[in-house]
């Protein structure tokens, strides 16, 4: 019988305090591990028959939800380091999951929620979905119904639009998918369906997006095959095997963005990011940061397992606005939050369109970002994909803003109080264990203003 069907709305609090930093930023330090490779590695691993080592995983809530699925559905994992970012994973095989005895709980993860509901659909047994508060909230229909197409039977509240999900999988078939959005979760949820589908699934995207899955089927055994136009097949090979040496996780570059901005931001500052994913459908972030006149520098560039990445040098001294490429767009979704900072305290105008994506993230995060920076004094203004920003040197602070449980707004205005004359209070900032858990201690360590209200 399947239990606690609904997850209750809950408060999410966590206030931090931040303030303007007292000296230039300095120092080394290597990012938590990649957020979105995390849950692939556990996802496929649990997949493949034999046992997967994985080291560089990152331990936030996000990831460790994932890890929990499998394991209510049978999948043996074991810990090998406290910090929990080494771990063994017993893989049973794309057929060997075990129908689950309650809800797969996805957290504030629509990572985990969207890609899982390709997996599940391919399981010939039932599964209800759900997540948090705010994940409740986040479009599903995207998922569901590419599945649905396939054949598996997928319910849920407002036909399917939102959380939670009631997934009966199996018999699949494949199909061309064209999505309307550019999505990699959607993609991704899809590709993994297809590991279940009879015949050849073909997936094309309107913009490239992250393809990290792509990168991460090989290694496991499944070839995928993308042709001149962008096209991606995915042929079935009936089994996934497990990586004969260990699976490394590069650091997150999402995460090391925000320490990228605070750098650039601040005069004098110097810090060195070490082993951060280059990926070119991650590094949207980079290029817009270069472009707006932010002094980076690769250093030792290299390859771990089919991901590129490179120790990354930034210096302090300013930055001015740009219009952005919307090619950039899809390859920096999640670094918006902090680059709006950025262009808060930047000489000139920020012009940013074509990101309605923004909109259905763990907040919406146009509007989120608008009003927690227009109560700080920056001059910014909303539009329906983007935003406009005109630059100041200096943000007033001395007020209270809310990061509606959304850790990259609660990280971005802990980046923006630096620069500003007066202390910001961040509530509803404890989301931030999801993705970075050891961001505060990372910041102080660093040079940053910032703690925790109790801490304080």
């Amino acid at each position: 019988m399947v239990k606690n069907l609904w997850r209750k709305t809950v408060n999410i609090g966590g206030t931090l305090i931040a303030g303007a930093a007292d000296q230039p930023l300095k120092g080394a330090f290597t990012p938590p591990g990649d957020k979105s490779m995390s849950h692939r590695a556990v996802m496929l691993a649990s997949l493949a028959n034999g046992i997967t080592e994985i080291e560089g995983f990152l331990p936030g809530e996000d990831n460790i939800a994932t890890a929990k699925m499998f394991e209510a559905m049978g999948v043996t994992i074991e810990w090998l380091s406290d910090d929990q970012t080494k771990l063994r994973i017993h893989g049973v095989g794309l057929y060997g999951l075990q129908e689950p005895s309650q809800v797969l709980d996805a957290g504030n993860s629509g990572t985990c929620a969207r890609l899982m509901t390709g997996v599940l659909a391919g399981q010939n047994f039932h599964t209800v979905l759900v997540g948090d508060a705010s994940l409740h909230k986040r479009p599903m229909r995207r998922v569901a119904e590419p599945v649905r197409r396939m054949g598996a039977h997928v319910d849920g509240a407002k036909e399917g639009e939102l959380l939670p999900l009631a997934i009966r999988g199996g018999n699949l078939k494949a199909m061309a998918f064209q999505s309307e959005v550019a999505s990699a979760q959607v993609k991704s949820c899809v590709m993994f369906a297809a590991l279940y589908a009879e015949g050849d699934t073909t997936v094309r995207e309107p913009k490239p997006t992250r393809d990290h899955t792509e990168r991460m089927f090989p290694l496991f055994g499944q070839p995928v095959s993308i042709d001149n136009s962008g096209l991606i097949t995915v042929q079935p090979s009936g089994t996934l095997t497990a990586p004969a040496g260990v699976l490394h996780i590069p650091a997150d570059p999402s995460s090391a963005t925000f320490f990228a901005v605070a750098t650039a931001i601040i005069p004098g500052s110097e810090v060195l990011l070490q082993q951060v994913g280059l990926n070119p459908r991650r590094d949207g972030w980079r290029r817009i940061l270069t472009a707006m006149g932010g002094d980076i520098s690769l250093l030792q560039e290299k390859k771990i397992g089919d991901e590129p990445v490179s120790d990354i040098f930034i210096r302090g001294g300013g930055v001015h606005g740009i219009n952005v490429d919307p090619n950039d767009v899809p390859d920096a979704i999640d670094e918006f939050p902090v680059l709006f900072v950025a262009a808060a305290l930047a000489e000139g105008s920020f012009i940013l369109s074509q990101a309605e994506e923004l909109r259905v993230k763990e907040s919406d995060r146009i509007t989120t970002m608008v009003k927690a920076l227009q109560a700080c004094g920056a001059s910014i203004e909303e539009k329906p994909d983007g935003v406009i920003i005109q630059g100041q040197k200096r943000l007033k602070g001395g007020v209270t803003v809310d990061a509606h449980g959304d850790h990259r707004i609660a990280m971005a205005m802990a980046v923006a109080a630096q620069c500003a004359d007066a202390p910001i209070t961040i509530i509803n900032a404890a989301a931030i264990a999801t993705s970075f858990p050891s961001f505060v201690a990372t910041a102080q360590q660093l040079g940053m203003n910032v703690a925790w209200k109790d801490e304080a």
